[in-house]
């Protein structure tokens, strides 16, 4: 009888975890899969430790995170990137479970936005070529945020903001306060004259209401469920914001 009871309560300790697992928030980042840095012949993607320091802050708050990129497949990365050694790069440089989900990931077009409660937007240079405008984008990212769901994009990720629209046809980041990479972060790293377009200037276009802070500082804005960051400084905190909306 004793044994009975204790594989009962096992049964029951198995089923509570597996139960509390399910209910944790399901998160889906999208990478860039653009790698041309313009007419330069040299090569971009995204940037390596704006997806590890959200990442992780998702995983060890228990969140469920699978990983999109536009094309699907192995994500390019920019090697620049590669040169950052902090602690949290060097702890995905250890991590096969993390490095097989940028090297395998799922292609947006196939992604059911009804499994999510949040979309994070990865930046890097590649974004700012082949996020704005993308259907998939609006369709996966707009169903999110239309079901209560929390949009999010740091540095160059806020490209996807870029004639994004909800389901009824309105743009989602119109009327919106928001941040990302600054023209002058961008001219900083020289390369206002190699990307097709400004992305503060764009954003301010399209009826953003855009703030900044002092160049290459964390600064993240929250409104409502968008949630943004300026650049890769910001890409932890951008991960905690946006545990905070969904805990």
């Amino acid at each position: 009888m004793k044994l009975i009871k204790t594989f009962a309560l096992l049964c029951a300790a198995l089923f509570l975890s597996v139960t509390a697992q399910a209910e944790q928030p399901r998160v889906l980042m999208v990478l860039t899969s653009h790698s041309a840095m313009g007419d330069t012949g040299e090569k971009t993607g995204y940037w390596l430790g704006e997806f590890t320091h959200p990442y992780y802050v998702f995983r060890d708050a228990g969140l469920q995170v699978d990983v999109a990129s536009i094309e699907g497949g192995e994500a390019p990365i920019d090697a620049r990137s590669l040169e950052e050694s902090d602690a949290v790069n060097q702890r995905f440089h250890k991590d096969d479970e993390a490095q097989k989900l940028v090297a395998n990931t799922r292609k947006l077009s196939s992604v059911d936005p009804a499994g999510y409660d949040a979309i994070v937007f990865v930046g890097g240079h590649g974004t700012v070529w082949d996020f704005p405008g993308n259907d998939d984008i609006s369709r996966v990212a707009g169903s999110i945020y239309a079901n209560d769901g929390v949009v999010a994009a740091v540095c160059h990720g806020p490209a996807a903001l870029l004639d994004l629209e909800l389901p009824d046809g309105s743009s989602l980041v119109a009327g919106k306060k928001v941040t990302g990479f600054t023209n002058e972060e961008e001219a900083a790293v020289e390369l206002t004259e190699v990307v097709p377009f400004l992305l503060e200037d764009k954003l301010k276009e399209q009826g953003a209401t855009f703030s900044e802070e002092q160049p290459f500082s964390s600064h993240v804005v929250v409104d409502e469920r968008l949630v943004t960051g300026q650049n890769p400084q910001s890409a932890a905190d951008l991960g905690k914001a946006v545990v905070k909306l969904l805990k």
